[in-house]
């Protein structure tokens, strides 16, 4: 079984904005703290954690560095973000974004610009603009149907129409787009100069691009009021019991007569080597059952039987990968990984920082949260005689409370 293959999509993240309507007491409400983090910083943990996100860019205010530094390091997400300054209006700060997507990653072929006080969107809207812009849409946009009777009023305050709902959305983010087309929009439209576009999608309205409906997210709501930001501090209130699992993994393999070893994704010369339908790295095999385990995913042999033969050979990380990505999927955060290895031979010490390393490149961590530890079974059992080698490995992961 392989991983379903995603598009490569850009996320922008505007987050300019001063937030007038929301007051100044604590700053723009992209920095004011709901649950554990400050809004933002829900916004960027949830795209970070979407396979589909190749890239993250987050438009910020010239004097918010610091709140944006702040920000980003208490988001604690592995994903390197590149930060633009916007410009005075929205659609200004938007241009900006895309240009610096376009310029510093010439491969990405689509966008997605989100509002980043929208801290609530989950990973099935992500996959419903991502679908409809694989389908060959250029223009995609989550729209959520008016289910209120809608009025117009005059200047004196009274009701001059009733005006008539059917066929009518409430516009969301994250709009999507194939990023050349949205960025020569945005490119006409400043040249134009007299557009004032509150949205994106307006904006390739605007330019002749056909827009396509997807379904939105009831909770997917922009926080705009001091009272949207308490409500949203409430729903994110930390539970009592924070749910952080933690999944154990345990394999061996035989040893045979051979050149080298396979550990944690490096290759140790050795006069033995571990016999297997992949590469053997009993280390991966152990870590990625333990990975599978923290969300009830089955094990390696599920995903990856090895009656098939894809597999024959296959370098392990596949798999550590694999399970990496079904964790990420269900919203899991990866906070640490440990492998004992258990073997006479050949001596993991030496090896040990550069199978940290690949760890963590593997897992998208820092190298803190990976450690690799190796002891003998003291010559008793198969393991003593040189017959095999054993690998434990504990994963820990956090996993969020569902949205209320």
């Amino acid at each position: 079984m392989q991983a379903k293959k995603q598009l490569q999509i850009g996320i922008v993240v505007v987050a300019a904005g001063r937030g007038e309507r929301a007051g100044q007491e604590g700053g723009p409400k992209q920095y004011r703290r709901i649950g554990d983090a400050p809004v933002i910083s829900h916004t960027l943990r949830r795209f970070a954690a979407w396979p589909g996100t190749a890239c993250l860019v987050a438009v910020t205010h010239l004097d918010d560095d610091a709140l944006f530094d702040h920000a980003l390091e208490i988001s604690r997400i592995a994903m390197p973000v590149m930060r633009v300054h916007g410009g005075a209006t929205r659609q200004a700060s938007v241009l900006a974004g895309l240009r610096a997507l376009r310029q510093q990653a010439p491969d990405i072929t689509h966008v997605m610009i989100h509002d980043g006080v929208r801290p609530f969107f989950d990973a099935a809207l992500l996959e419903r603009c991502a679908a409809a812009l694989a389908q060959g849409d250029k223009a995609v946009l989550p729209a959520v149907a008016v289910a209120d009777t809608l009025k117009r009023g005059d200047a004196q305050a009274l009701v001059s129409a009733t005006v008539p709902r059917a066929g009518l959305f409430a516009a969301q983010t994250p709009q999507s787009f194939d990023l050349d087309a949205i960025l020569a929009a945005h490119e006409a439209a400043a040249a134009d100069g007299g557009q004032d576009f509150t949205d994106d999608a307006g904006i390739a309205e605007w330019a002749g691009l056909a827009v396509r409906l997807v379904e939105g997210d009831a909770g997917n709501v922009k926080l705009t009021v001091k009272k949207d930001i308490d409500m949203a501090d409430q729903r994110l209130a930390t539970p009592a019991i924070p749910d952080i699992r933690t999944g154990n993994g345990y394999d061996v393999h035989r040893l045979v007569a051979g050149d080298g070893v396979t550990l944690c994704g490096v290759f140790i010369p050795h006069d033995q080597a571990l016999l297997g339908h992949s590469d053997a790295d009993v280390a991966l095999h152990a870590l990625t059952d333990a990975l599978l385990a923290t969300c009830g995913a089955g094990d390696i042999g599920d995903h990856f039987p090895p009656s098939d033969p894809q597999w024959r050979g296959a370098p392990s990380r596949i798999f550590l990968e694999h399970a990496a990505r079904i964790v990420r999927d269900k919203g899991g955060v990866i906070l640490n990984a440990d492998i004992s290895l258990i073997a006479e031979a050949p001596k993991v010490g030496p090896h040990r920082e550069t199978m940290r390393a690949r760890l963590a490149e593997m897992l998208a961590i820092s190298i803190d949260r990976c450690s690799v530890k190796a002891t003998t079974n003291e010559t008793i059992g198969f393991v003593g005689r040189r017959e095999g080698i054993a690998a434990i490995a504990t994963a820990s992961v956090f996993y969020p409370p569902e949205p209320a």
